[in-house]
């Protein structure tokens, strides 16, 4: 994780919430008062966050003292305490939104990435989140699936081809994108993966005709279909299953023998955790 990409997220974060200054604390706060403060769990699932709440805390207070109680990826349940912070008070209550805002996000979306995870565990299959995600925390929710458990697929548009049917309808078809991709990479001296989302079989028949592919994506197939379409890629590309992923369809998904399966759910419509900071009392 880019350390640079975390203190502008920091910063926007705190710019947003203390604006020209936390105004009750400015009135109610001693400038000198320090406070503990314990984050309690009030919900169960998997917690997320951790480094970033530290990260937060010294950024508000170099002087911070951070307790860390659990570790991220762990499963926690009702009452349970994940770390106790020491520090100014004003800079601890200005950056408690920022904090709790940030891990119960984070903690929800490597709950929900477990569960996925977890129901096809004993199968050769990687999950794999999407670009569905909330703009500009991107890197926040990739990072919380990866602590889930599943996988990051692209981070944008700039690191993997990605022809989807959009991309082949507008150029006349799958063989002309995929011939215009391979030229562009050749003309730019790049060497990125490929996909290429295939509708039907007959669309899959013309990407193993063409090659110069990575990946196949087999989307909103039926399972026959998705069946018969990993039996003609034989191995010879990746093969990955998308669209209208549940966790009761992800099993049967995965038994079809494709090597991925990509879930939007996973970021899209994760429930957040519920935490709660508490400042200890003397």
């Amino acid at each position: 994780m880019h350390s640079d990409q975390i203190d502008a997220f920091i910063a926007a974060g705190l710019k947003e919430d203390v604006g020209t200054g936390d105004v009750t604390c400015l009135a109610c706060i001693p400038p000198a008062a320090r406070n503990r403060a314990r984050l309690l769990v009030k919900d169960e699932g998997i917690l997320a966050g951790m480094e970033i709440a530290e990260r937060i805390f010294k950024t508000v207070d170099p002087n911070c003292h951070f307790e860390k109680i659990l570790d991220d990826g762990v499963n926690i349940k009702y009452g349970d305490l994940a770390f106790i912070v020491e520090c100014q008070t004003q800079a601890l209550l200005q950056a408690e939104r920022l904090v709790l805002n940030t891990m119960q996000r984070m903690s929800g979306i490597a709950t929900l990435s477990r569960q996925y995870r977890d129901a096809v565990a004993d199968l050769p299959v990687k999950i794999l989140d999407t670009r569905k995600t909330t703009p500009l925390i991107r890197f926040l929710e990739k990072w919380a699936v990866r602590i889930g458990g599943c996988h990051n697929y692209r981070d944008g548009l700039y690191d993997w081809f990605m022809i989807k049917d959009n991309h082949t309808d507008a150029c006349g078809g799958i063989q002309p994108a995929i011939e215009r991709v391979d030229a562009y990479q050749r003309a730019h001296g790049l060497n990125l993966n490929v996909t290429v989302e295939v509708r039907n079989l007959h669309e899959l028949q013309q990407v193993l005709n063409t090659g110069k592919v990575t990946r196949i994506m087999l989307d909103n197939f039926q399972l026959d279909a998705m069946q018969t379409a990993v039996k003609m890629v034989n191995k010879r590309f990746e093969t990955e299953a998308s669209g209208g992923v549940t966790l009761e369809t992800l099993r049967n998904i995965a038994l079809t023998g494709v090597d991925y399966i990509s879930v939007g759910a996973l970021t899209h419509s994760a429930q957040s955790l519920d935490l709660s900071l508490k400042v200890l009392k003397d």
